[in-house]
């Protein structure tokens, strides 16, 4: 890889699964895989590393549905949900949003469901982006008190849902 948009490319098309080490940014290349965490955060050290100061690591909660996430689907139906606000990183050049999280992300995915935004580092993948995650539903939660679940429910279904992304 001779540029940036290369080595974009090349995270890009590894698999969607999560990392046994998400700390560990090598273990992208090491076992060949990524999450939206792991995959921008080691492009975003990559830029840090070669001046690109214009590329910004971002995390978003949006609202993953059926319609930007299909595989989930089944069980926000399952649960009588019609979304589950989900934290997700992604890199941002020059204000656009740059998603290489897998082969044919596009930041319409989820650009009109985003509901919150930071920029953050990539030492934040980890601890910080469960909490910051975990903070959100709870303050969710109690603005949709129709909602029958709490937060430790909510998060099991979440993670339902990341077991059907990490199937397709």
């Amino acid at each position: 890889m001779s540029d940036f948009d290369q080595a974009c490319s090349f995270i890009r098309n590894l698999p969607y699964r999560r990392n046994k080490n998400k700390n560990d940014l090598a273990s992208v290349f090491k076992e060949q895989c990524g999450t939206c965490s792991t995959k921008h955060a080691i492009l975003k050290q990559l830029a840090m590393e070669n001046g690109m100061e214009s590329i910004q690591l971002m995390i978003g909660i949006y609202k993953m549905n059926v319609k930007n996430t299909p595989p989930v689907g089944p069980t926000l139906e399952a649960f009588g949900l019609e979304f589950i606000p989900e934290a997700h990183c992604y890199l941002k050049r020059d204000g656009m949003i740059l998603d290489c999280t897998k082969r044919k992300a596009l930041e319409i995915d989820f650009d009109f469901d985003l509901m919150d935004e930071h920029e953050i580092l990539p030492e934040q993948i980890g601890q910080f982006k469960v909490e910051y995650h975990q903070q959100f539903i709870k303050k969710w939660l109690s603005e949709y008190t129709h909602i029958p679940y709490g937060l430790n429910q909510m998060w099991n279904i979440r993670e339902q849902c990341i077991e059907n992304l990490e199937e397709t």
